[in-house]
């Protein structure tokens, strides 16, 4: 029987690719909290500068130009041998669908920068469609033509599907993940300093449920105690390592 494994990737999986954290000692925000209101819903909504600088940040930001590293396609390698059952991320960089992750396993708690909506009509767009416009509307909008209101365009603010402040988590992103890791053979944090819940009760869910845990990340986190196997070291090779290895037990 194929064993089933539950991840739960942080920052630290996408570091290795230039993407800095941004709550650990030189994360984005600890240096500069000034920066915060880029993901800040009100600023957004209310205030036309507010969301041009939240545009051309992310737009310059390693967040939206980063390519995924040999960590990120290890996760690909283990749901190609059918191994992983959830792939819950901390991370909005959208780097595990950009490795080659499926949807059906993927689970954005933070949302993804990878894809947009209008905030009026609930229209869906690819970001790198508006990131490709965004120097001739610097505050885009809906396009979007409403038949059932006389074929207007809909002209609604339109804003990347990464979970900003004051905004609640995904509809049901946190009961699939719970349900998954509690179901899963093997529970697998990487890279996550499991400080920001609700995604770091997921650890504790696992240990309730009798499921083995993994954690590694360079530093401690405050449920080491309750791992089954703790790796500190380089995620970008430890990873790969820990895939390998696995997919050689299952085949012996």
């Amino acid at each position: 029987m194929t064993k089933k494994i539950a991840v739960l990737t942080g920052a630290g999986i996408s570091t290795s690719v230039g993407i800095p954290d941004f709550r650990g000692p030189d994360g984005v925000w600890t240096k500069h909290p000034d920066q915060m209101s880029v993901y800040d819903i009100g600023a957004f909504v209310g205030d036309t500068k507010a969301r041009e600088h939240s545009w051309a940040w992310q737009k310059a930001s390693p967040v939206w130009n980063a390519q995924p590293g040999n960590a990120h396609k290890a996760l690909v390698r283990l749901e190609k041998a059918g191994m992983l059952t959830l792939l819950a991320t901390q991370n909005f960089d959208a780097l595990h669908e950009k490795a080659g992750n499926s949807n059906d396993v993927i689970v954005n708690l933070h949302g993804t920068i990878g894809t947009s909506h209008c905030m009026k009509c609930r229209a869906q767009y690819k970001t790198a469609d508006i990131m490709g416009r965004l120097d001739d509307e610097p505050d885009p909008r809906c396009h979007r033509r409403l038949p059932y209101n006389g074929n207007m365009t809909c002209n609604g603010l339109i804003k990347t599907d990464v979970v900003y402040f004051g905004e609640m988590l995904p509809d049901g992103a946190m009961e699939k993940s719970m349900k998954h890791v509690a179901a899963a053979d093997e529970f697998w944090v990487i890279g996550s300093t499991l400080e920001v819940f609700p995604a770091a009760s997921l650890a504790p869910t696992a240990v309730q449920s009798g499921v083995p845990m993994t954690i590694m990340n360079m530093g401690r986190t405050q449920y080491d105690g309750l791992a089954t196997r703790l790796v500190h070291a380089d995620i970008a090779e430890a990873l790969p390592q820990l895939v390998e290895q696995t997919i050689t037990d299952a085949g012996e």
